[in-house]
């Protein structure tokens, strides 16, 4: 049904939530459906696509691709939200990037350099991920001219945010770091989906800034009264993104 079924594809996927059909198909076509690389695809190319593609659903906490799995496949995000990160042998932790919310891809550096994959993708949330086998990814970039533009775009994206994540993490204040990493989910190359309002808690928010809860709750405060965003329980609605993105900009 539309390329969506329940079987588990490699060792290493846990905390599969199994869920009616009906369920992946709306999200599997939700996600094609606001992907920029579907757009000029024939008939026939969405038909293979469609047939190639698995999704599955996660538990929050769950470890969607380990580091150290093969890259064979791209990653769509159907539904929730995911994180990358990394840790230690001591158990320490770092997020590689902000949050990655529905209607997005991911794991096409690795794939494309056919590597083993460098970090966790992590469920933040319950989450749908849509699988794109590594056969069917390279077939598009032989056969669809915009694909291959779609991922030039989303690779130089990737690079500029992950400079600007490390810039963040090194440079500015907590208030600062919870604003740039709200403002880095409004990136309309990476993140189709999103819109000006965003359904995260301060928990999740706080696990993809790498800083407490308790601060995340003290910069949104202060983002508020400013009248930056606006905070309601459970979601952020962003009310001016230019001041958000350039918060903290003088500190620097």
């Amino acid at each position: 049904m539309h390329g969506c079924d329940k079987k588990i594809l490699t060792a290493g996927y846990s905390e599969v939530c199994h869920l009616d059909d009906s369920f992946y198909v709306d999200s599997l076509d939700y996600l094609l459906d606001i992907s920029p690389w579907t757009q000029e695809l024939s008939a026939e190319q969405m038909r293979k696509v469609r047939a190639a593609i698995r999704c599955r659903s996660y538990v929050a906490g769950a470890v969607i691709c380990r580091r150290g799995d093969p890259a064979d496949i791209w990653l769509g995000v159907c539904e929730g939200i995911v994180k990358l990160s990394v840790s230690s042998a001591s158990g320490k932790h770092a997020s590689l990037a902000t949050g990655i919310p529905k209607g997005s891809w991911l794991g096409e550096g690795s794939l494309l350099k056919r590597e083993i994959r460098k970090y966790d993708v992590v469920a933040l949330r319950h989450t749908t991920i849509a699988f794109m086998p590594a056969e069917t990814f390279f077939w598009l970039l032989d056969e669809s001219i915009p694909f291959n533009q779609f991922l030039l775009r989303q690779v130089n994206e990737r690079l500029g945010q992950f400079m600007g994540y490390m810039e963040n993490d090194r440079l500015l204040s907590p208030e600062a770091r919870v604003a740039r990493g709200l403002a880095s989910m409004f990136n309309p190359q990476l993140y189709p989906g999103s819109s000006d309002e965003l359904k995260l808690s301060q928990e999740e928010l706080g696990c993809l800034s790498g800083i407490s809860r308790q601060r995340v709750n003290k910069a949104l405060n202060v983002l508020q009264e400013k009248n930056i965003v606006a905070i309601d329980y459970g979601t952020i609605r962003i009310i001016d993104f230019d001041a958000l993105l350039n918060f903290g900009q003088d500190d620097e």
